[in-house]
């Protein structure tokens, strides 16, 4: 369970976050013990906690470490809501048993640098501040309160041996969330940026909206193009929707309320997942970097967008299709459940003749660089549930199937039959011919 507490300082709202997720934050805390343990740190690894002339009461509001004089973050992590809407996160590499490896620390959207990647304050700390629409953030609505949360988790290593497979470092993971009531973040929106030009106003202003959905694949035509299939989608009271196993499904995102023909839509990772969270696990790619997933054997394909595709934006558009699965038991080769869930991280970029935000796959990767310059912070989506069905014969089929059988087995043993009496019918003819051939010419 996590416990949080918000609280003003300076104009700023603070909210500080302790979560034991996971055994080794558990044993992290066990071991750190009282209040004086956490703050125990050499005056040379201390890392700077709020301004430099702060008060001992500021800092404790800040859940910080006062020692008389100055403030410093404790062995502990430590999570800021700026009013501005940035999260502030300090986290210590001695939070955990063993001792966090620093480097190999993500957030849910983040690619390793920063904002969304660690920038180490010392040996002892890493430091994220970043937006809180950015870096794969997600936003949930509560009353008149918009909650925006994250995950903070590291990487791990692990060793594969015959029997089985083993980990010696930490496997960390923190939620990490902020609340703002809705007067608080009306000044939050979404700004679209050239690359080495201007910045050009998007149509309409607002935040930025990203639609996840399925089209149910139904044509009334032989030979549907992949326009075709996108023509009808499921509705919010289709769901559940079910599918048979390698059965295609048709996923589409699209940017809602825009018209700036400018305006290019990219996928950054699409996943899915046996829960509604994005961040549960068990997980699947479908995308990476937009292009699909190399070791998936049955490849999500990526439909191309254009002009054809007839829509009035088609850069607003994403479209792929994958064949359905689902997910098992990694020690039980068994199905683990019978849910699948879509999610996708999205960003959008603004064209020019600098760079026209494609995404490209293969040899052509390289692409990707000069996307992930001009992309803006990463709104995840996702989908309804999808089943799949074992799509076994209903009763009934069964029922007229089963006097076909006999009748077909029947008419097979009977010419069986048939044929091994009439070969002992020739061989007895010819014995009998043989025997009488053999007293005629006794007798001449």
């Amino acid at each position: 369970m996590a416990n949080s507490r918000l609280s003003w300082c300076n104009g700023l709202l603070f909210l500080f976050f302790v979560s034991d997720a996971v055994f080794a934050q558990k044993d992290a805390q066990k071991h750190l013990g009282s209040e004086v343990n956490r703050c125990l740190i050499d005056p040379h690894a201390r890392s700077p906690c709020g301004d430099p002339n702060i008060s001992g009461a500021e800092c404790a509001a800040l859940d910080c470490c006062f020692d008389g004089h100055s403030c410093y973050y404790g062995i502990a992590v430590t999570v800021h809501c700026t009013r501005d809407g940035h999260f502030a996160v300090m986290v210590a590499q001695d939070s955990t048993l063993p001792p966090l490896n620093l480097g190999s620390i993500r957030l849910l959207g983040g690619d390793g640098a920063p904002p969304c990647g660690p920038g180490v304050a010392n040996t002892g700390f890493a430091f994220f501040q970043f937006p809180v629409t950015g870096c794969g953030t997600i936003v949930k609505e509560e009353g008149d309160h918009l909650i925006y949360e994250n995950l903070v988790s590291s990487l791990y290593e692990y060793g594969t041996g015959h029997l089985g497979s083993i980990t010696r470092d930490t496997d960390y993971a923190l939620l990490i969330r902020c609340r703002y009531q809705g007067s608080e973040v009306l000044a939050l929106g979404a700004e679209v940026k050239r690359l080495s030009l201007p910045p050009v106003p998007v149509t309409v202003q607002g935040p930025l909206r990203v639609e996840l959905r399925l089209a149910n694949g139904q044509c009334g035509a032989k030979g549907c193009s992949e326009v075709d299939v996108y023509s009808s989608y499921y509705a919010e009271a289709d769901y559940p929707v079910t599918k048979v196993l390698q059965e295609p499904v048709y996923v589409e995102v699209r940017v809602l309320e825009r018209s700036d023909p400018d305006l290019v839509l990219q996928l950054e990772h699409c996943w899915a997942t046996s829960s509604p969270s994005p961040v549960s696990l068990p997980q699947w790619s479908l995308l990476v970097d937009g292009c699909p997933y190399r070791d998936d054997r049955y490849r999500t394909t990526v439909v191309h967008m254009d002009h054809t595709s007839g829509l009035p934006n088609p850069t607003h558009y994403k479209r792929f299709i994958f064949q359905m699965f689902t997910f098992v038991d990694h020690a039980y080769p068994a199905p683990l459940t019978e849910m699948v869930f879509i999610h996708c991280s999205t960003a959008v970029c603004h064209s020019s003749s600098a760079d026209r935000c494609e995404q490209r796959c293969g040899r052509l990767r390289r692409a990707v660089a000069v996307q992930k310059s001009v992309s803006m912070d990463a709104v995840v989506v996702s989908s309804g549930e999808v089943m799949w069905s074992d799509h076994k014969l209903p009763v009934s089929d069964l029922q007229i199937l089963d006097p076909e059988v006999p009748q077909f087995l029947s008419y097979g043993l009977l010419g069986l039959a048939v044929s091994i009496v009439l070969a002992v019918a020739v061989l007895v003819l010819a014995v009998t011919w043989r025997r009488r051939h053999r007293l005629q010419t006794v007798k001449l």
